[in-house]
Order: C-alpha cells, then sequence, then structure tokens
C-alpha cells in the first residue's frame, strides 16, 4: 500500500516544472496524511526531491555552477499567498531593501498578512508572518505599500533628504488615485512625505 502511494505520489510530483514548489497537503487526496507526509520525507532523502521547509517541498532546478537550486524566500512566499488566497506585505528592512533604500538583506524576513500566521525556517533565513488586521493591508499600490513600511521602519524625523527624493521618484510610477487611495492608510507624518509625491 505505501508503495502504491509512493508511486502516485511520484506521478503527480513530476507534473510539476522544475522550481515549482508543492505542499504535502497537495497529495492528501491521493492518500492519507500521515502517508502522504513520509512519502515526501522519504523522496526528500532520496533526493527525488528536496524539502525546501516543514511541509514544503519542490523538484530542485540543477545548475552546472551551483548544483541544486532550491527556491528563493520570494518564491516560498508567493506560493503560500497563492495557496491560502492570502494578502503578504513585505516590512522594515526587507521593504527598504525592495525600494533599494539599503543594501542590507535581513535573515530574518517579516511580513504582514491576513492569513495564518507562521514561522518558516529556510536554511539560515527565517520567514516570519504575522497575522494582522485587514486595515493595514489595504493599500492597493505594490510601491505604496512598500514605502508606508518603509517609512515605518525608517522612523519620524528619521528620514534623510536622499530617501526622500528617492520615495518620492518611486511613487510618482503609481497611479494617483491608487496613490491617494494608500495615503490615507499611512500616518500623518508618512503622508506628508507621500503628498509630495501628487502631480500638481
Amino acid at each position: 500500500m505505501k508503495e502504491i502511494a509512493k508511486e502516485t505520489i511520484l506521478l503527480e510530483i513530476k507534473k510539476y516544472r522544475r522550481g515549482m514548489l508543492f505542499f504535502s497537503e497537495n497529495f492528501i487526496s491521493k492518500s492519507n496524511a500521515k502517508t502522504a507526509n513520509k512519502t515526501l520525507e522519504r523522496l526528500a532523502a532520496s533526493g527525488e526531491i528536496a524539502r525546501v521547509a516543514l511541509g514544503i517541498y519542490t523538484r530542485p532546478k540543477k545548475s552546472r555552477l551551483f548544483g541544486v537550486v532550491l527556491p528563493s524566500a520570494e518564491e516560498v512566499i508567493r506560493a503560500i499567498a497563492k495557496r491560502d488566497k492570502a494578502r503578504i506585505v513585505p516590512t522594515g528592512y526587507l521593504a527598504l531593501n525592495k525600494l533599494g533604500l539599503s543594501t542590507q538583506v535581513p535573515m530574518k524576513l517579516i511580513y504582514l498578512t491576513d492569513g495564518a500566521a507562521r514561522k518558516i525556517v529556510l536554511g539560515k533565513q527565517t520567514i516570519l508572518l504575522k497575522k494582522v488586521t485587514p486595515k493595514n493591508l489595504s493599500a492597493k499600490g505594490t510601491i505604496s505599500s512598500l514605502v508606508i513600511q518603509a517609512l515605518k521602519a525608517i522612523g519620524k524625523n528619521k528620514i534623510i533628504p536622499e530617501e526622500e527624493n528617492k520615495i518620492i521618484t518611486l511613487l510618482q510610477q503609481e497611479k494617483q488615485d491608487v496613490l491617494e487611495h494608500d495615503m490615507a492608510l499611512a500616518p500623518e507624518w508618512a503622508r506628508k512625505i507621500m503628498r509630495k509625491a501628487l502631480v500638481k
């Protein structure tokens, strides 16, 4: 029975292109949860698949230079967001990095979500999903959403002119109605900075 489950799950896995992420619960319809988890663990141990994090697997890409290439933290987050139909927003130094305001890539990546709170360990990196109220995830614009989180990370009265100018330039790429909507979600001191990106 276990061998049948293994072969069934392996056939399903081979339908995924290399680099795609899949979750242990994807295979519960093919067997029970315990059997699916054990089968995936055995397949990972044999090298047929790779375990990215608890309950998250992939058929890894392979490079002549780097060997096995595992999905990035960003790819893991996108896969979780798609699976859970959840909104996920980067915060802190991660938001600063994505906007080009910091070259620092934090080892602890913190995201806000309206999905389940969880901690994911990816090698030396940790992903922390913090569940928040829908209001904290109401921003419509990709850039303005990051800017709000980045400004909160910098702090009131701590932004330097170079950072402010870059933020204004980035925000000018947002649609005006989207920017106006998202500004209302920011603290007043941050709103004053964001308002400078509006076309007069």
